[in-house]
């Protein structure tokens, strides 16, 4: 969908200039922008181009990857607007009505990143139902 690690750092910052100077947005770059507002944390980040397109995260420093956390929330919205996989749609919503939208994405985004993760190593494409008993284990807790 966006190509590179700079192309996607890019689709960020364009939506967020061009949201912060009230132009005209893309339906993507709406919804990233919506994403980054929800995040003020990053907003210093991605008000600085050349910060944002150099910086480096790396798991050992302790800090999160901003542009992977906010594609993440992109894609558990995709996933629940698409009710793919299938049920992802419901656990979204029940979660969402008992911690808020952006505490369900949040604890979404642990079984999602877990399931990539897992994916990864094991050279694989990720284990759907694994995912999704990982979600169901949300609305259960």
């Amino acid at each position: 969908m966006f190509g590179n690690r700079d192309q996607l750092r890019e689709s960020f910052i364009l939506a967020w200039e061009k949201a912060r100077r009230d132009e005209p947005l893309e339906p993507l770059e709406a919804a990233l922008a919506e994403l980054i507002r929800d995040h003020p944390e990053y907003h210093p980040l991605l008000d600085d181009r050349e910060r944002a397109l150099s910086a480096e995260f790396p798991p050992e420093a302790g800090q999160s990857n901003p542009f992977l956390h906010l594609a993440m929330h992109l894609s558990i919205r995709e996933q629940a607007g698409t009710d793919r996989p299938p049920g992802i749609r419901a656990i979204h919503q029940r979660l969402s009505a008992r911690l808020g939208p952006m505490e369900a994405e949040h604890r979404m985004i642990e079984c999602l990143g877990r399931s990539l993760w897992e994916a990864q190593r094991a050279g694989t494409l990720p284990d759907e139902t694994a995912y999704l008993e990982c979600l169901r284990g949300l609305v259960k807790a």
